[in-house]
């Protein structure tokens, strides 16, 4: 089909792809859609945040305990009393430890969780989204955000939430312990942090924007590397002498990729430096500031008590004041790894409000397998995939495929053959008229019940990297061992999977690449037989085959399509002679019906079509036994 990727997918096209989309902020929806995360854990986060400020409280304790020590048990050398804070100043940490193993644990488990379910709620969304999003976006962008954007939020959801609590609550109570010191020097530590937070935002933002750019950058390494690392890609690097060109691409995108993420881990350095530098410099100043209000210029001299006093509130505030810092500049810093991490959200976001075009509608009925008689009908479909296009994919094309019989379809390529075996089971909804099965719209059925219902043999056989058994009980997962070699049989592909070395157990490697065409194709047969479905649609499912796969397969679907109501694409116009009905399509339109006698009498597109495969039989029989001999060689290769 020629338009199959070509329009379905603008609109999300758009949406991934356009590198001139406004850089959003991290606006309250945001903030608030991260917060709805931790929501099924409220009572987890309740206890980790009355542990924070536990341990936030407990952090002043010492600080004091060193003033009395100093103030009043060595300053009026009272040792009962000194022996008590020091007591106090032994317990308070192992308290505060064992509290923070506590709650690194609840912490760890939330934030596990939450990435559990984000990861699962995109997984499920993305399962859901129209086939037409997939002809449009690269697998490995959907896996870079999948796993790379999620993966790169992990430390903000897992760590940096209860940062931020831990490190608010460490600094007021520190800010509070402070000035019940000496408000002087406390607005001397903190004169210049709004000067601080303002910068930090700036660099925040600019950190946002690198982060947004390495994670598309990721992405479309991602993507390189799905592509062209995978067998399909391997073997047409290698057939077409390309791997010169593909190295230095990827090179290219690499060195790309290593200056973004250079410039994210260096920017705003020169500023957390300066308040690296301010924060180490600041505790002179206290001391400079202490000394003048205690015994500066003009102030009478001190007697030992008010001097160990003066010094015991000295050594408590700058005890303070490092303790202060740290939280401030992770306060600081944690401001920067929000603001790129609000990025990956937005990707994240940006995928799962993404609309689910096909759905179950309201009042949706599921359809009983058992039951369906298999009645097909066509009224008067008009289909486009995308409103961009001026002529439609389909026009009005109407038929009817009885119970139990065989239609096919014919046509040049693009004529939309394709198109009509998608529309029913409802990858794509018509735009106009109406596909029924049985009388009832598919669109008014669940789409469970219609894959339940319909069973699929496409051209290109797709086979998970599992084993044998695990590719046929994807069909139904209940099946016995009997079940599998019935079907397999039927399929005539049981005897090759028992010559295996390790039979049904035997791993197909990538998309099936350990076994031959005909061998995976029969697979995908045997599958389909398995399912048991009423509503059988075959997709060119022998075109690309050698002429002994395509007998062992045609002799496979003849018996899978007794009793079944089938609609065939035919490549190959001798394996559709007996069809009830043929259709001719030609640009989207049904052009011709009929029998095969009855369009070979009418002597128009079906005839000519016929009439120029079949004087070329000799040649395609020759290619063919050629083909033949090429898959038994591989066969043995295999074996």
């Amino acid at each position: 089909m020629m338009m199959r990727g070509t329009g379905g997918g603008r609109g999300y096209g758009r949406l991934l792809n356009t590198p001139e989309k406004p850089e959003r902020k991290a606006d309250a929806k945001t903030v608030r859609r991260v917060a709805a995360s931790f929501k099924p854990y409220w009572r987890e986060v309740l206890v980790v945040l009355l542990a924070i400020m536990l341990t936030g409280v407990l952090g002043i304790v010492n600080p004091y305990m060193l003033k009395f020590s100093i103030s009043i048990g060595f300053g009026q050398q009272r040792f009962n009393l000194l022996a008590i804070f020091v007591a106090v100043m032994v317990v308070t940490p192992i308290i505060s430890s064992l509290i923070g193993i506590g709650q690194t644990y609840l912490n760890a488990v939330i934030g596990q969780r939450v990435m559990r379910d984000l990861r699962n709620k995109l997984y499920t969304h993305l399962q859901h989204m129209p086939l037409k999003f997939f002809t449009d976006t690269r697998t490995g962008e959907i896996q870079s955000r999948l796993s790379n954007d999620i993966g790169g939020v992990q430390s903000v959801v897992t760590d940096t939430a209860t940062s931020i609590v831990s490190n608010v609550t460490i600094a007021l109570s520190t800010i509070i312990g402070m000035l019940a010191l000496s408000w002087q020097l406390t607005l001397l530590s903190l004169g210049l942090l709004p000067l601080f937070l303002w910068l930090t935002y700036r660099v925040g933002n600019v950190r946002r924007s690198i982060s947004k750019d390495t994670q598309e950058s990721l992405a479309d390494l991602t993507a390189m590397v799905e592509e062209t690392l995978s067998v399909s890609g391997v073997l047409l690097t290698k057939t077409f002498g390309r791997q010169r060109q593909q190295i230095a691409k990827f090179d290219q995108e690499n060195e790309h990729l290593v200056g973004l993420q250079i410039r994210q881990q260096m920017v705003g350095r020169w500023f957390f430096a300066f308040i690296s530098t301010f924060f180490s410099i600041t505790p002179a100043l206290v001391y400079l500031l202490a000394g003048y209000m205690a015994f500066g210029p003009g102030r009478p001299p001190m007697n030992g008590k008010q001097l160990a006093d003066v010094v015991g509130t000295l050594v408590a505030f700058t005890t303070l004041q490092s303790r202060l810092y740290f939280p401030i500049g992770q306060l600081l810093n944690v401001q920067v790894q929000l603001q790129g991490a609000f990025a990956l959200f937005d990707r994240i976001f940006e995928y799962l409000d993404m609309p689910l075009d096909i759905t179950d509608k309201p009042g949706a009925v599921p359809l009983d397998p058992a039951t369906v008689s298999g009645d097909v009908r066509f009224n008067d479909v008009t289909f486009r995939y995308s409103p961009d296009l001026e002529r439609p994919t389909l026009d009005n094309v109407s038929f009817e495929v009885k119970p139990g019989q065989l239609t096919a379809l014919v046509g040049p390529s693009g004529a939309g053959k394709t198109t009509i075996t998608y529309l029913v089971p409802r990858l794509w909804d018509v735009e106009s008229g109406s596909v029924t099965i049985d009388g009832h719209d598919v669109r008014d059925v669940t789409l469970e019940s219609l894959g339940e219902t319909i069973g699929v043999v496409t051209q290109e056989t797709y086979l998970f990297h599992a084993t044998i058994r695990e590719n046929l009980l994807y069909a139904k997962p209940e099946a016995s061992q009997e079940e599998l070699e019935a079907a397999a049989k039927a399929a005539a592909i049981h005897e090759r999977i028992m010559e295996l070395p390790e039979g049904y157990d035997t791993v197909v490697g990538e998309r099936g690449y350990k076994l031959s065409g005909g061998e995976k194709q029969r697979i995908a047969i045997a599958r389909v037989i398995l399912k048991d479905a009423r509503i059988l649609i075959l997709d060119e499912a022998t075109s690309a085959l050698d002429t002994h796969s395509e007998r062992l397969i045609q002799a496979a679907l003849e018996d899978l399509m007794q009793n079944r109501t089938t609609i065939a694409i035919a490549h190959r116009l001798s394996t559709i002679l007996a069809a009830n009905q043929i259709l001719v399509v030609n640009a989207g339109r049904i052009v011709e019906r009929g029998t095969h006698a009855e369009l070979m009498e009418q002597d128009g597109l079906y005839a000519k079509l016929y009439r120029e495969q079949f004087s070329l039989q000799p040649e395609l029989d020759a290619v063919d036994e050629q083909a033949s001999e090429v898959g038994e060689l591989q066969e043995l290769v295999l074996d």
